[in-house]
């Protein structure tokens, strides 16, 4: 499990290339920041499996799981990342 920050894991993205470890971790901070102006959340989770992208947002008052597959890693984790900012 790599961990972005206390509160910020990626699971599961231990396997793919550094190059685009780096890509996901940019993406990824940079909803987190515009998550976090719109909820206070203990935990971001974020998970590959195969060609599943799954995301846990644990707050305080709820809890958002979304889920999305594609072959494309990025695309996925647009389409993922997009589906927990349309629930906030």
């Amino acid at each position: 499990m790599i961990e972005l920050g206390g509160n910020i894991k990626l699971d599961g993205f231990e396997s793919i290339e550094p190059a685009q470890l780096i890509v996901v971790k940019k993406i990824v901070g940079n909803v987190v920041k515009e998550i976090s102006e719109k909820i206070e959340f203990s935990e971001f989770l974020l998970t590959l499996k195969d060609t599943t992208i799954s995301i846990n947002v644990t707050a305080k008052d709820k809890e958002i799981n979304k889920k999305d597959s594609g072959d494309n890693l990025f695309i996925t984790l647009d389409k993922v990342l997009a589906k927990v900012k349309s629930t906030l």
